[in-house]
């Protein structure tokens, strides 16, 4: 197995995370919260796909797909590309309502399918190419994809955990 072919197969396990977790939940639902202020099972499949949205996009030095779409419409929020849900209040994590679970499913698969269309074209030389030089050591692409698979394996586990909580 080549590392695009090693890449491909770990993005490509989120998709079916993401769905299992919000299958069939309604808005309520996915805007449920375990306690006042916690992360709902919509703000962590929104804030995992904005996440991979961002950085991929950054990598590629495209535009993302929240601005370029109809995304942002989709879910009544605006297309600020700097809103990804780090730092997130409490009222903005709130306000992160999607109408209903497939704008999320679709959203997500919008973002996966550029991803790994992308990661397709990799090869070994590519993993150590420097992309964010704020930190010491500097960033690379290999360190960057890991944590943003990581990133979206954490999240959609959590939403998981909480639909199960829910008795989903």
């Amino acid at each position: 197995m080549d590392v695009a072919e090693l890449l491909v197969e770990l993005y490509g396990r989120i998709p079916p995370l993401v769905e299992s977790a919000v299958d069939g939940l309604d808005t309520d639902e996915l805007a449920r919260s375990p306690s006042p202020g916690a992360n709902t099972i919509g703000w962590l499949v929104w804030h995992l796909t904005r996440v991979q949205d961002d950085h991929v996009a950054e990598l590629l030095d495209v535009e993302q797909l929240w601005v370029t779409g109809d995304w942002a419409e989709r879910f009544g929020l605006a297309a600020d590309p700097g809103d990804i849900g780090y730092g997130h209040t409490r009222e903005q994590m709130e306000a992160v309502r999607p109408p209903d679970a497939d704008v999320l499913v679709e959203y997500h698969r919008a973002v996966h399918a550029r991803t790994v269309d992308w990661l397709a074209g990799l090869g070994p030389d590519d993993l150590a190419r420097i992309v964010d030089r704020r930190w010491d050591p500097p960033v690379t692409l290999g360190v960057r994809l890991i944590s943003v698979a990581d990133d979206s394996l954490e999240h959609v586990g959590q939403a998981a955990y909480l639909r199960g909580m829910f008795g989903h």
